[in-house]
């Protein structure tokens, strides 16, 4: 599975939390990065897109799923966080809240006034990414590549969970505006391929043929790293 994030918004310009706001567009870089999506994963032989409700998720997709040919499954459960009454506020104000440092230090403990806590939003979109993972592996006969074009902090606490690491250290992790995190969900474990690849081609260890449906080999991690 590719973790996309969307290309950059006018609101990630205008420094305030978009969340859920309706209408928030890509900005002109925004715009280039959804673009350039298809040359980046052009050698890719990727099976299907699922996106995030919004906009700027739509936007995003759209250049890449006409190449493909492919029509975009919209999941609720890939959604911005709900952040309730922070929607909409410049982030230099929000800085000064006292929930500011909980998300900072414990996101696990987060919930947003009016909103959902983090805890939350991690529980629905890794149900949601592993779901979808097996009913494309079940519909194919093996595992395929495919698209889940989400947000943010989305992004990062579905990572976290893949690296078994507590939502309290996804602050850690990055998820750029347009860039591309790499999960392969197997019966024993996930792994995790990249993290925050945001360079000019997406390649490395995704284009092999997929395994036997019989084939556990590859559930097994290489000891003393991969031979390829």
């Amino acid at each position: 599975m590719i973790l996309l994030r969307h290309g950059r918004s006018t609101s990630n310009t205008a420094h305030t939390l978009a969340g859920r706001t309706e209408g928030v567009e890509l900005d002109e870089k925004g715009q280039g990065q959804a673009r350039a999506l298809v040359e980046r994963v052009k050698s890719l032989p990727i099976k299907a897109v699922v996106r995030s409700p919004l906009l700027r998720c739509r936007l995003t997709v759209e250049p890449l799923a006409a190449e493909l040919g492919l029509e975009p499954v919209i999941d609720e459960r890939l959604a911005e966080v709900d952040y309730g009454q922070w929607t909409g506020l410049a982030l230099k104000d929000l800085m000064k809240e006292p929930l500011w440092s909980v998300v900072q230090h414990q996101p696990s403990a987060a919930v947003f006034p009016g909103g959902e806590g983090l805890a939350q939003v991690q529980a629905r979109a890794v149900a949601a990414v592993r779901e979808h993972d097996r009913r494309l592996a079940d519909e194919h006969g093996h595992d395929v590549l495919w698209i889940a074009c989400t947000h943010g902090d989305v992004i990062k606490a579905v990572v976290a969970d893949a690296l078994g690491t507590h939502l309290d250290s996804f602050q850690r992790i990055t998820a750029d505006p347009a860039s591309m995190s790499v999960i392969r969900y197997t019966a024993i474990r996930p792994f995790v391929v990249h993290v925050n690849h945001t360079g000019a081609e997406l390649a490395s260890a995704l284009s092999a043929p997929p395994p036997a449906a019989d084939d556990t080999s590859t559930d097994d991690a290489v000891v003393g790293g991969s031979t390829d």
